[in-house]
């Protein structure tokens, strides 16, 4: 799969507090939260000295071999299990790496500040992303009783795919659903480039990240919104219709048939699911039903545990935030 967990033989590069979270991979701190030190040596994300490298290559003919220098750079990390440099991918001459230790010590100034503890680290795609989050110790509940925890999530790359982000998520915990919502006028991500200035802009980014919160007190103004209003069955269809398409009429017999699949798991989950028994009937529980498919039920590529694909593309990609938030506008009046 194009997302997972790094490993090297029975070892893992990831760290998790208390539960497994996501993956059932890595190293488990059952008893307590652990620290930013803890993340880079008990996940393995320690030591890489990330750097660059100028790119050559060699043209072998008659006369002998001669090098040739290419224009980029390699990022270049030392491989926490085998102690071999390793390359990650080509940059431009204006890239810096942003070390894991940095992006650690970033989080731990929050941690002091705020009170949030580290729950996961990871290495993914080969060491080419890294993921850190932790959880906020202040929740709210939406209609007096679903229960919705803050996290933030810090995501590094070494390979030039993309910038360093920084993502204060909200989590509905009874079915651990990543919430996302298009409000106007407020943001809940801050990115940074990789540039000779990444370490004081990720000290700016801490200031950043208090206009961040005023999305959570929207967003909770807007969960009891819709959980005040009542949502039919034919709502819902039309909510699945603005949220996934629907196909054409002439589509074929396969995209039908997904097209079937999806809406019957989706008015499962809506209807039937557990995880709704508390806000069934709402356009809150409409909402979470789409966010629950898409994190939990949604079809993934992978020759792997399609629980790891979809944790991984939850937190890596933008197609499932992009999706949520089809569904949010739909609901949003007008």
């Amino acid at each position: 799969m194009s997302h997972e967990i790094e490993t090297h033989g029975t070892q893992a590069a990831a760290v998790f507090a208390r539960k497994d979270a996501w993956h059932r991979l890595g190293t488990t701190v059952r008893d307590r939260a652990f620290t930013a030190e803890e993340a880079m040596r008990l996940g393995h994300l320690g030591g890489w000295d990330v750097r660059k490298l100028p790119l050559t290559t060699a043209e072998v003919s008659e006369g002998g071999v001669t090098a040739i220098e290419v224009p980029g750079f390699a990022t270049v990390r030392t491989n926490p299990f085998t102690g071999a440099p390793e390359a990650l991918g080509v940059v431009g001459g204006g890239y810096t790496p942003l070390q894991n230790e940095d992006h650690a010590e970033f989080l731990n100034l929050l941690a002091d500040e705020s009170g949030a503890i580290f729950d996961t680290a990871g290495s993914l795609r080969g060491g080419r992303q890294v993921f850190i989050t932790m959880q906020l110790p202040d929740s709210f509940t939406v209609g007096g009783t679903d229960r919705v925890d803050l996290n933030i999530a810090a995501l590094n790359s070494h390979d030039g795919s993309s910038a360093f982000r920084i993502l204060v998520t909200p989590v509905r915990v009874v079915c651990a659903n990543t919430q996302s919502a298009a409000l106007r006028n407020h943001e809940s991500s801050f990115s940074i480039r990789h540039t000779r200035n990444a370490k004081a802009a990720v000290q700016a980014a801490r200031d950043a990240l208090g206009l961040t919160f005023t999305y959570v007190d929207a967003f909770q103004v807007e969960a009891e919104r819709l959980i005040q209003q009542t949502m039919t069955d034919a709502a819902f269809d039309a909510l699945i219709d603005a949220t996934f398409g629907k196909a054409e009429a002439n589509a074929t017999k396969r995209v039908r048939e997904t097209e079937r699949r999806r809406r019957s798991r989706l008015h499962w989950l809506f209807a039937d699911a557990d995880t709704q028994a508390g806000i069934r009937d709402t356009a809150w529980a409409g909402y979470q039903a789409v966010a629950e498919y898409v994190d939990h039920y949604a079809p993934v590529r992978t020759k792997g545990d399609e629980h790891t694909a979809r944790a991984t593309r939850v937190l890596t990609s933008d197609d499932p935030d992009r999706i949520k938030r089809r569904a949010w506008t739909a609901l949003a009046p007008a």
